[in-house]
């Protein structure tokens, strides 16, 4: 590694240290020279030798190994933004994509959802299961909180669900471009072995499925589009919608789904007013 390179590699480590508190970590506080944790016990916690911790920390040793980035990414605590930024440090490229499941957000996600009160919003993983959504996305939607866990995924929903088939102004094309975004998501966020199960199931339960899957040539982007949806209770209504990453989650995305005109807009608010009475 250049001399530049370890020097910035070891100064991260070192500032990523001193911010750790000891005895959040079960170590005592005792008499120490400086605040955060030692460079052993940065060591110990990522289960790597303290001679080469505090070689890298110096900008001795050589270039570290992914495996040793990850463990040290792991005993700092580091966010992902953070260990990729090691990664970029140690080895002069991005860490290789690691897919996370995802079952939750947080409160303050939850609230920019609840705040786009007409506008239909969820966030989904990578897997395309649904993890958080709006009261507009439940009443014109799916009211996911009334699925298992397991049925919250827009695959299944697609290909599985009747109702939610017939809501499809163009079936055809939509489930055309949700298995091309599904194809494009989950090899994007590393996560073939966890469709492996769910594309098994449905090319079993669904010829339609089986037959778009099998269309390796069938990959989309799917940042903004339109949506037509047949509502039973309020009809048609046409939707823009746009994707949106979430900073320091690349695991999920969230969709907004807009009312083009103030009909359509006026039509979500009295549907969603009539499942709150």
């Amino acid at each position: 590694m250049p001399a530049e390179a370890t020097s910035k590699l070891g100064n991260f480590l070192r500032d990523r240290r001193m911010r750790l508190d000891p005895v959040a970590f079960g170590f005592t506080t005792g008499r120490r020279r400086t605040q955060g944790l030692r460079r052993e016990e940065v060591a110990q916690r990522a289960n790597i030798s303290p001679t080469w911790y505090t070689w890298l920390e110096q900008g001795r040793g050589g270039a570290p190994s992914a495996d040793v980035l990850n463990r040290i990414a792991t005993g700092l605590m580091l966010t992902e933004p953070e260990r990729e930024h090691l990664f970029m440090l140690g080895l002069g490229r991005p860490p290789e994509v690691r897919y996370k499941s995802v079952d939750s957000v947080t409160p303050r996600l939850q609230r920019v959802l609840d705040a786009l009160e007409t506008s239909p919003a969820i966030i989904k993983t990578a897997t395309w299961d649904v993890v958080a959504w709006n009261r507009a996305a439940a009443a014109l939607l799916t009211d996911y909180s009334k699925l298992p866990r397991e049925q919250r995924n827009i695959l299944r929903l697609m290909f599985g669900n009747p109702r939610v088939r017939a809501a499809q102004d163009d079936w055809q094309g939509v489930a055309r471009f949700v298995v091309g975004s599904f194809r494009a998501d989950a090899a994007r966020a590393g996560a073939g072995a966890e469709i492996a199960e769910l594309v098994e199931e449905l090319s079993r339960t669904s010829p339609e499925f089986e037959a778009l899957w099998r269309d390796n040539d069938l990959v989309a982007a799917h940042g903004e589009g339109v949506k037509r949806l047949r509502h039973p209770e309020i009809g048609l209504i046409e939707l823009e919608f746009s994707v949106f990453a979430v900073d320091g989650r690349p695991e999920l995305g969230m969709v907004v789904y807009n009312p083009v005109n103030g009909s359509d807009a006026e039509r979500i608010q009295s549907l969603i007013a009539s499942r709150s009475g």
